[in-house]
């Protein structure tokens, strides 16, 4: 069941409450076992180009904003096309613990920052390095959301690891959500070091892709 401070279900669509119940269990995770600020946004009408779903930050407030952008949006659910009905609710699971990782890292004053001691060539402030620093977001919450789902459903973890290389395939190399440097680093969930917690096994693969993406 979804936790009251979510959203009332009387005030959702159909594909607002099968998404949010496919991702409940990590809502509730987050809410609950983590205490993490989160705020479920429903726009009233998706903009062009807006993702289904996504992730802000408001600093003002320290709180992560989850948005749902699926009225008026035909295509919210093309990322899902390729994934048997069955599967889908996993995969949107998968989705919504990628954007608890992102809130993880705003909550933690990490967004964007590199661990300490992590040596790399300076970049100019400007588009370059704000499409790297992103694209290491992205890369990170990859990893949040295979460690999830290997605590969660391991025995589903193939299924998801390769839906979302495909997903991250088409990206451009230096583009914002070429991620498979970081995904090709977890092809099983043995990827994963046991007994920590989900963001601190997807810090330690996300620290050797940093390696690999300088």
């Amino acid at each position: 069941m979804l936790s009251s401070s979510f959203a009332s279900a009387a005030e959702l669509t159909a594909i607002e409450i099968r998404w949010l119940t496919a991702g409940a269990a990590v809502l509730n995770y987050a809410k609950q076992e983590l205490k993490l600020p989160i705020d479920i946004t429903v726009q009233p009408q998706a903009r062009a180009h807006d993702v289904p779903l996504a992730l802000g930050y408001d600093q003002s407030q320290g709180r992560c904003k989850l948005v749902l952008s699926m009225r008026g949006n035909p295509g919210a659910e093309d990322i899902l096309d390729s994934v048997p009905d069955a599967q889908r609710p996993l995969m949107i699971e998968a989705m919504v613990a990628h954007e608890i990782g992102h809130c993880w890292r705003y909550v933690q004053g990490n967004w964007h920052a590199v661990p300490a001691g992590f040596e790399e060539r300076p970049l100019a402030a400007g588009a370059e390095a704000e499409l790297r620093d992103t694209r290491r977001e992205e890369g990170y919450a990859d990893l949040v959301a295979l460690a999830w789902i290997h605590q969660r459903h391991p025995q589903q973890y193939a299924s998801v690891a390769a839906w979302m290389r495909a997903v991250r395939a088409p990206a451009p190399a230096a583009g914002t959500h070429s991620t498979l440097t970081w995904l090709q680093l977890a092809p099983s969930g043995a990827a994963f070091t046991p007994g920590l917690p989900i963001f601190e096994q997807a810090s330690l693969l996300w620290r050797q892709g940093l390696l690999r993406d300088k």
